[in-house]
């Protein structure tokens, strides 16, 4: 076993509703270590119910700027700071995230400076190093390795899927419009998180915004369909497609056999219908070893 992935948060946009799945946020074990893939509202609970002890904290990923992927970015930190965290935690992300991260310290310096003082803790601004990357090579730690493709989803600029590799192969979709070049990009992965819209799900969705013509243009703008989802993961030949950042994430009228019938369009290979906490091994031997482990937060084959 290589690794896994755990779907924190499965949710498209940052409206958080009664019962409902949260924003988008993962957690990814791979080539020995531990990455935050992207920080939606709900990510530093989500990790801790995935087993993480945040001391742990050491990668954190984001992949633009959208509040539904980094709202809970200082939350996280320093929830993991106040839980024991005295270890560096490098930061990735786009032009701006230095300026988000830096706001976001003023804003709370007033309790770092006292907690550090009072309680004795490190300080915090001292272990987070934030690094801005674009396209290509972002990262090499140990034994992994971190690129990046710029994306379109407009009106964002910067705003990239991201590839993991060491001991198998993750490729995150990240927020796009249908992007054929991304085919390349994710070749061969072991893993495809590609975010997926619904189409017969939009009018719905926009009827219960206050903005709903306005959005109802982005959506279909900077969002990829389902099918076209697939369409990505059978030109890339990947293992498995994972469905992530589901629009509409929590609509009633919507289950899994809506998503698989869209993609089964376009792809007959291994399907997963994203969740939250759902878990996905990296390179399962066998789907006997997969129920093992991932236990309650079962994959779910379509």
């Amino acid at each position: 076993m290589s690794g896994r992935l755990v779907l924190l948060g499965i949710k498209g946009g940052p409206a958080v509703r009664p019962g409902g799945p949260m924003p988008v946020s993962s957690l990814l074990e791979i080539g020995g270590r531990r990455a935050v893939v992207d920080c939606g509202l709900g990510v530093t609970r989500a990790l801790t119910n995935a087993g993480m002890h945040l001391r742990t904290l050491e990668l954190i990923f984001v992949t633009h700027l959208h509040s539904d992927h980094v709202l809970e970015l200082g939350g996280l930190v320093h929830t993991a700071w106040t839980a024991g965290l005295s270890s560096p935690v490098r930061v990735f992300g786009p032009v701006g995230t230095s300026a988000l991260w830096n706001h976001f310290m003023k804003s709370m310096e007033f309790d770092i400076r006292t907690r550090i003082d009072d309680e004795g803790r490190p300080d915090l601004r001292s272990l987070v190093a934030v690094d801005e990357f674009g396209a290509g090579e972002i990262c090499r730690v140990g034994e992994l390795t971190v690129s990046a493709l710029r994306v379109e989803h407009p009106p964002v600029a910067e705003c990239y899927a991201l590839r993991f590799e060491g001991g198998g192969s993750v490729v995150f979709s990240d927020d796009t419009a249908f992007f054929p070049q991304l085919a390349a990009f994710a070749a061969g992965a072991d893993i495809l998180v590609h975010e997926a819209m619904l189409e017969k799900g939009i009018d719905r969705l926009v009827t219960r915004t206050a903005n709903g013509a306005r959005l109802r243009q982005h959506l279909l703008a900077s969002h990829t369909l389902a099918a076209d989802a697939g369409r990505i993961a059978a030109e890339a030949g990947v293992k498995r497609l994972v469905l992530n950042h589901l629009i509409p994430a929590d609509d009633p009228e919507i289950g899994e056999g809506d998503w698989v019938s869209a993609v089964r369009k376009s792809w007959q290979g291994a399907l997963t219908i994203g969740r939250d906490g759902l878990v996905v091994p990296i390179q399962a031997a066998s789907r006997q070893e997969e129920m093992r482990e991932t236990g309650n937060a079962e994959e779910r084959d379509a």
